[in-house]
């Protein structure tokens, strides 16, 4: 589909069933629609081959309908001039060699979610980040221990600043980010630095501005959106009228390949998909199901499956449905895991209650221990998102302090969250800047301020700790990339919960981790542990190496005396700091 480059020319086919002629203008031809004619070939597609035309030029497509002439950018575009300009003959080669990258495991993935135009707007304000400004930060993100980058949306889309869930073409990466052969240099840079690239998608709707695909060939149905999409009641959604026909084979292959090109021709290591309850129902309720779009889910997921096999689909649904995640032979969506709204929001209310009684310890347990199937790492969990700091909502060390938002309780109590985000099973998220207390809200014209990287170097540290921890870096925490979690002990008054993780068990596997959301520190606490002996202290969210005001409480190595405790054999006793985590290990 689209246009073929090949040695003699270029072939060019496009998908318009009732246009009545349809032509090739270009810079080859002098933009004349009398010179290059595509013929009709069979259920509504046409196709030409044009020796002169070469990679570079720009081209449309010219149709004869029903409604008139219309000039069409090909909706399989590679590349474009700009969201209402001209198609460009692309060439997809790129030289990939050397890249044989492979992601890591699902249970050892740290994910970092940015956005492209503001991570690291190098120039002036009156343009967004590039791709290339963000791989001069890999850096930074590998020695972090990011091993996962998810990119929001880059298809190109309106104007020059966005948030990208507003495609305008999918086939074509956005010129301001710096377009498709950035992206690959980009992606090809983040390999050899060890970080895989998940790229968040959308398919839930289109547009809906600057959208050539809108009554592609003149034909539509109730004045809507014409071949590509649904031209009834199912049309309807919250960002406009436009969401794709998944009923229609040409339009599912569309979505399809166009999947296939983030993954075959761009080395792509993951897809995330925008609002998955808006693919699967009408109107984003469980009462208005979509059985075309659950089809259309499953499809994917199962193609993806079959060629690309051990690459992670992600869905964005949080209406918390366990058959996202199950196998498609077992009637679910295929996807390998899904965000997860049971996490986020107990976490995030937990940390930015200004009342230490009014913290319910029993929403935070629901939230270390949910998990939607078999699999506790079919979800992906964080405290800070695009979504959750925008729109409304801050960042969280603002919500808990707007007016000191950088000060003791924001740092103690953020990081509180940020230790429990890279603790519970599943697989852990931040959203760019997290790691160094980027306040205020997420906005598409605001860079992230990376002089606080050096203010608060100590709190990047933390992070960094964190993710070691998580990813057994030092070979004493397997526990925390296993399966099996209990939370054994919560006291909800004095506000302290502890809980076990591990893989095997035993030495080096198993984990406890020990949170204290109260504002006084607790001493000569006892709790149980899992086997008797030295337990080694990993962890201390109240060092002051990671802020020159935190306590530092003496927190220690503790021994565990046999003797039932909590529903463990042993137990010991320790000393915690206010609004703190202890991480032990054997």
């Amino acid at each position: 589909m689209g246009a073929i480059p090949h040695t003699g020319g270029v072939g060019f086919r496009v998908w318009a069933p009732h246009a009545q002629y349809v032509s090739v203008i270009g810079t080859f031809n002098g933009w004349d629609g009398d010179k290059h004619p595509l013929q009709a070939e069979e259920n509504g597609y046409w196709y030409a081959d044009v020796t002169e035309a070469n990679v570079g030029d720009q081209y449309k497509f010219l149709l004869t309908t029903a409604a008139g002439t219309l000039k069409r950018i090909d909706p399989y575009a590679r590349e474009v001039t700009n969201s209402v300009g001209n198609a460009i003959v692309h060439d997809p080669n790129f030289d990939w060699q050397g890249d044989d990258f492979r992601a890591a495991p699902w249970n050892e993935l740290v994910i970092y979610e940015l956005h492209v135009g503001t991570f690291n707007d190098q120039e002036d304000n009156d343009h967004p980040g590039k791709f290339a400004s963000v791989t001069a930060r890999l850096e930074h993100l590998k020695k972090l221990g990011v091993n996962a980058i998810q990119i929001m949306p880059v298809s190109e889309f309106a104007g020059e600043r966005s948030w990208g869930y507003n495609p305008a073409h999918i086939f074509s990466v956005e010129l301001a980010y710096g377009g498709p052969l950035a992206f690959k240099r980009f992606i090809k840079h983040a390999h050899e630095q060890g970080i895989a690239v998940i790229l968040d998608v959308v398919y839930n709707h289109l547009g809906p501005s600057d959208l050539d695909l809108w009554q592609f060939d003149g034909w539509s149905e109730n004045n809507l959106g014409g071949i590509y999409f649904f031209n009834d009641v199912r049309a309807h959604t919250p960002w406009g009228d436009t969401r794709p026909d998944y009923g229609r084979d040409e339009v599912r292959e569309f979505i399809r390949d166009n999947v296939f090109m983030w993954l075959e021709e761009y080395h792509v290591d993951g897809i995330r998909f925008d609002c998955t309850q808006f693919i699967r129902t009408v109107d984003g309720s469980c009462d208005h199901d979509l059985p075309e779009g659950w089809s259309l889910l499953q499809w994917l997921n199962d193609q993806i499956d079959q060629k690309f096999a051990g690459l992670i689909t992600i869905a964005e649904d949080l209406q918390n449905n366990k058959w996202l995640t199950k196998d498609v032979g077992a009637g679910g969506a295929g996807f390998a895991a899904q965000w997860d709204s049971n996490f986020v929001h107990p976490i995030r209310l937990a940390v930015i209650t200004s009342q230490d009684e009014q913290r319910s310890l029993d929403a935070i347990r629901d939230a270390i221990c949910f998990h939607y199937n078999e699999d506790s790492f079919d979800r992906v969990i964080y405290s800070e998102s695009h979504d959750e700091v925008a729109n409304g909502k801050e960042r969280i060390p603002q919500e808990i302090n707007p007016n000191d938002p950088k000060g003791w309780y924001a740092r103690k109590r953020s990081t509180l969250a940020a230790a429990m985000v890279f603790t519970a099973p599943g697989i852990p998220m931040l959203f760019q800047g997290q790691e160094f207390l980027e306040g205020e809200w997420f906005r598409d014209t605001v860079p992230l301020d990376w002089d606080q990287r050096d203010e608060f170097h100590g709190i990047v540290r933390l992070y960094r700790d964190l993710i070691r921890l998580r990813l057994n870096c030092g070979g004493f925490t397997r526990g925390l990339c296993g399966q099996f979690t209990q939370v054994y002990h919560l006291h909800d008054e004095r506000k302290v919960i502890a809980f076990h993780r591990w893989d095997k068990g035993g030495p080096a596997d198993d984990v406890v981790v020990v949170a204290n959301f109260f504002r006084e520190p607790q001493d000569g606490y006892v709790i149980g542990f899992p086997a008797a002996g030295t337990w080694k202290l990993r962890f201390n969210s109240d060092w002051q190496g990671y802020s020159d005001d935190f306590q530092s409480h003496p927190s220690t190595d503790v021994v565990a005396d046999p003797g039932e405790c909590d529903g463990l054999p042993c137990h010991a006793a320790f000393s915690i700091g206010p609004y703190s985590v202890l991480i032990f290990s054997q």
